[in-house]
């Protein structure tokens, strides 16, 4: 999930909406919630052909469901679900009320106690388990709020869900400085302020949002630092895979190595992002998800073409662009069209 870096703990500052915010802790998002549809094989093989997992423990008749796919089964959709409660929504309402309108989401946890199985009848209830102190991060000031959400079949807990979003205020940037007129400054001094208004401006087109790293996927982000593009490789069975994890979907086995890829791919699929708009880029722009040559997929920006002429099947290579801003240099990596494929 996105990631949000907050600062330390001192950060929350007490005050009179945490308060009322607060007040929500331990109410029930919803009660007796009933999933739409019982686990079923279908599901089950769309999710995985999605993921990549060919793990047989999903496949034929003594099938289970991938433990992942907890949330899944409770989902409401457009329609939503009933046994649902308005506490969340009025928390929700009290931050919109407040300023805090942008969301984002931060992690999720899970627990799992046992598998589901095609035919299992999931029943889930949810509750708001905590509501922080006023944060401020990058993205702005807000409160993080968590849920956690207790999956059920035949009355027996199978698993637990606890999701946190961030609900905020965006920062914004501060008022532009003034400048000063050709009369009250040095011909040194004007030449000197507009090369630091050009320098800044460099600065806010080229500034991208920071990857999360954590210890599951440091040494990919390392080998991007390093121009390379590597693979994990689990050791107990040879398959590859991306985004990196702790253990290998096919086997379960723990010990991984890597391989660089050649960085050789074609766009398996993509999308065109028009809204909502961002600093850091300027849309119109493509992301693809590209199948390397090696047969793992990775989701990036495809580059060297206008927008709208990528296309399915599109050869690509790899490309690692660095970018300088305010908080340091960031590269990572791209996937440019090849050349006179277009």
């Amino acid at each position: 999930m996105s990631g949000v870096r907050s600062g330390p703990d001192a950060s929350a500052e007490p005050d009179a909406l945490g308060v009322r915010l607060r007040a929500y802790e331990g109410r029930s998002a919803a009660v007796g919630g009933v999933a739409k549809d019982p686990v079923n094989a279908p599901m089950i093989r769309h999710w995985c052909e999605a993921m990549g997992d060919t793990n047989p423990a999903y496949q034929g008749p003594d099938a289970i469901a991938p433990p992942t796919m907890l949330q899944a089964w409770t989902m409401g959709g457009l329609s939503g679900h009933e046994g649902r409660t308005g506490a969340y929504d009025e928390l929700l309402a009290l931050l919109d009320e407040s300023g805090c309108t942008s969301v984002v989401a931060t992690d999720c946890e899970q627990e799992y106690l046992r598998p589901l199985r095609p035919g299992d009848e999931v029943t889930f209830d949810a509750v708001i388990e905590s509501v922080s102190g006023r944060k401020t991060t990058k993205l702005g000031t807000g409160y993080f709020v968590t849920t956690r959400m207790d999956v059920r079949v035949d009355g027996d807990l199978v698993g637990t869900h606890r999701f946190r979003i961030l609900k905020y205020a965006p920062a914004r940037p501060g008022p532009p400085r003034q400048q000063e007129t050709q009369q009250q400054e040095t011909q040194q001094q004007e030449t000197q302020q507009q090369e630091t208004q050009q320098q800044e401006t460099r600065q806010q087109k080229v500034r991208r949002p920071r990857p999360v790293v954590n210890r599951d996927n440091a040494a990919f982000w390392d080998g991007v630092a390093a121009h390379r593009l590597l693979i994990q490789r689990c050791t107990g069975c040879g398959t590859l895979r991306h985004p990196w994890l702790p253990g290998c979907n096919a086997c379960g086995c723990l010990d991984w190595d890597t391989v660089e890829a050649s960085g050789e791919g074609a766009v398996h699929s993509y999308v065109v992002m028009h809204h909502p708009p961002f600093p850091a880029f300027d849309p119109p722009y493509a992301v693809g998800l590209i199948e390397l040559a090696e047969g793992v997929r990775m989701v990036s920006g495809v580059v060297g073409v206008p927008y709208d002429k990528v296309r399915i099947g599109l050869p690509v290579r790899v490309e690692f662009q660095r970018y300088e801003d305010d908080e340091g240099s960031l590269v990572l990596p791209v996937f440019r069209v090849t050349e006179g494929e277009v």
